[in-house]
């Protein structure tokens, strides 16, 4: 009998536990995806432009062998099991809040028909790493240690199986007819699918891994390895990341560091559900926070990148313009958003949402709770970073601000440090130093401290 490969967030044909779970016995396979509208409405362009892409590159690898349909995945995935008598539909494991929902619905739509989950998008799968008490971890150092004793596995079994993979012509049901693949029309600035992920990280490797721990703070210099969108849409695995740093000799730690925090910010997702939208602390649920017409033009300006402060500026021009900004930078204007601005992290959070192409629910999400302080293993409240400063330290000539500022171009100091303001670029909407104090004053009237 013939089974269904559901791809949804691995879309690549490597590497692929699912693929081979299967192949199994070399039946035939069909291979389709399932547009979910709603998730189309909630992605921005450039993140639909990254899975269009993505998807073609892999229709081309299945020589057109992939069945992609539009509509709930509950209706349509067991419509296809049943079109083609499918002994199981397989899938990666998928951990947020929203896949866990809309598995459990498919599960049960399918009736006798399994849903065989194998693999999932991390290099440990959430609810894996436990302390000695079986309790999850709330703090990320002592869940890394853990994390690097218990390990992971090799990459699975590279290339496709020798099983037939079965046309979509051989899907006969009318309500099942294939739909064009998303193509907004974006310019991107990074290549998808499968190839190209693994050309990057090549790339990577060879060139700026060895000075990654030392340069990975500073946007300036483009030393990050970008692989952010490839890993949301699994068109390369952690695992395979994982085997090329193992040997490598520098960089290594800190980057297997950053992809640890992936696994963990998942990991609190997955225990802590309601942490999506809403603080993990539930303490930070009575901060006070800032509404109205100020509030809505604070935030626009944010959104446009005319703030006034250089460093905030360049990093929200580039969310706009590639639907990527550097992880320094995010934080920087995050905490602008919350800190300087006082507005919910929520606002900043489901805009970014919209805006980038690796708009991952579990990293997004907590990140922007780390800088608000109400998440697990936060930055504590007080802690607020200033905007001039911070621009200074990591983007010390200002070549980034520059790149994304046009108005800075040639000024002689792009941090505007010393208060030389070129005509057409705004003022600063608040003042740093009275909205730290006035930060500090929410943070105490919460805490009592």
């Amino acid at each position: 009998m013939p089974s269904v490969l559901w791809f949804r967030r691995d879309l690549r044909l490597t590497d692929l536990p699912s693929l081979l779970a299967a192949a199994d016995g070399d039946g035939d396979v069909l291979a389709c995806f399932v547009l979910d509208p709603r998730l189309e409405a909630s992605s921005g362009p450039r993140r639909l432009q990254f899975l269009g892409d993505s998807l073609r590159h892999l229709q081309d690898e299945l020589d057109g062998r992939l069945l992609v349909v539009r509509g709930a995945a509950d209706k349509r995935i067991p419509l296809i099991a049943k079109d083609i008598g499918a002994d199981a539909v397989h899938i990666s494991g998928d951990y947020t809040p929203y896949g866990r929902r809309r598995d459990e619905q498919v599960r049960r739509a399918l009736g006798d028909t399994p849903l065989v989950a194998t693999g999932s998008p991390y290099l440990v799968s959430p609810g894996r790493i436990r302390k000695d008490d079986d309790t999850p971890y709330k703090v990320f150092t002592p869940y890394f240690r853990r994390w690097r004793e218990h390990g992971w596995r090799d990459p699975a079994k590279s290339g496709a199986p020798s099983a037939r993979w079965l046309a979509p012509s051989e899907v006969t049901h009318a309500s099942l007819e294939p739909v064009p693949i998303p193509d907004p029309g974006v310019e991107m600035d990074v290549v998808a699918g499968e190839a190209a992920a693994l050309a990057q990280w090549r790339a990577f490797i060879d060139d700026d891994l060895q000075g990654y721990d030392e340069d990975r703070d500073r946007p300036d210099l483009a030393r990050t390895s970008r692989m952010s969108g490839p890993l949301k849409f699994g068109t390369i695995h952690p695992r395979t990341l994982a085997a090329d740093l193992r040997t490598r000799r520098n960089g290594d730690a800190a980057y297997l560091r950053e992809l640890a925090f992936r696994d963990f910010y998942a990991d609190v997702l997955h225990h802590w559900p309601r942490s999506v939208w809403w603080n993990w602390n539930a303490d930070f649920d009575a901060i006070e926070t800032d509404s109205g017409v100020d509030a809505e033009q604070h935030f626009a300006a944010w959104k446009a990148g005319e703030t006034g402060f250089p460093i905030v500026d360049a990093g929200m021009r580039q969310l706009r313009a590639t639907g990527f900004m550097h992880n320094r930078v995010r934080m920087i204007t995050a905490s602008f958003l919350v800190k300087d601005l006082h507005l919910p992290w929520q606002w900043g959070a489901r805009w970014f949402l919209e805006q980038l192409v690796d708009g991952d629910m579990a990293s997004n999400q907590h990140g922007w709770q780390w800088c608000a302080g109400s998440g697990t293993d936060a930055a504590p409240y007080f802690r607020v970073f200033n905007p001039t400063t911070q621009g200074q330290k990591f983007d010390p000539t200002g070549d980034y601000i520059r790149r994304w500022v046009p108005e800075l171009v040639d000024v002689d100091d792009p941090h505007l440090k010393k208060g030389q303001r070129p005509r057409g670029y705004p003022e600063p909407i608040v003042d740093h130093g009275q909205e730290r104090t006035e930060a500090l004053r929410r943070y105490q009237a919460l805490t009592g401290k």
